[in-house]
C-alpha cells in the first residue's frame, strides 16, 4: 500500500520534460501518473512509474536531481463527495496532507497522497475501510 514516487527537479528550460520522458521510455519504464508544480525558475515533476528504482538510477545517470518519496494510493468512487469523505477521516485524525494528485477513469478515481504521518494515514484509511491500492497495482496502471 505504500508506493515509491519519483520527484524530479526540472529547470524551466525547453525540452527538459521531453528529456525525462525519453529517458524513461528508453529504459522501458512506464509513467502512469504525474503532476508538475512549477514557479518561474523550476518545476518539480512527481510521478508514479513502473520501476521506481530503475527510473531513479537512469535519471541520476543523466544528471537529474531526483528523489524517491513514499506515498499511499487509494481508489474511491468518482462521485461528488467521495474524496471529501476520505479527507475528513484524515483531518479528524490529525493527518495533514502535504500534497496529492489524482486521475479518474470512468466510475473510479485513483488518488496519490503524501501525508505527514504515513503510519497514521494508513491506520485511519484501513479502519475506515478505504480502498488502498497496492504499490504493485499503482506501478502497473
Amino acid at each position: 500500500m505504500v508506493a515509491k514516487q519519483l520527484s524530479i527537479f526540472l529547470e524551466n528550460k525547453e525540452g527538459r520534460l521531453t528529456e525525462v520522458t525519453r529517458i524513461l521510455a528508453d529504459e522501458g519504464i512506464n509513467l502512469s501518473a504525474l503532476c508538475i508544480a512549477e514557479n518561474a525558475d523550476f518545476g518539480i515533476l512527481r510521478g508514479i512509474v513502473s520501476d521506481p528504482d530503475k527510473a531513479y538510477n537512469a535519471l541520476k545517470a543523466h544528471h537529474f536531481a531526483v528523489s524517491i518519496t513514499d506515498v499511499v494510493g487509494i481508489n474511491c468512487p468518482n462521485v461528488p463527495g467521495a474524496l471529501a469523505k476520505v479527507l475528513e477521516y484524515l483531518s479528524e485524525s490529525g493527518v495533514f496532507i502535504e500534497y496529492m494528485y489524482s486521475f479518474a477513469n470512468n466510475g473510479s478515481a485513483n488518488v496519490i497522497i503524501r501525508p505527514n504521518d504515513m503510519p497514521g494515514c494508513i491506520r485511519v484509511l484501513t479502519e475506515k475501510k478505504v480502498d488502498l491500492l497496492a504499490a504493485s497495482d499503482l506501478y502497473r496502471l
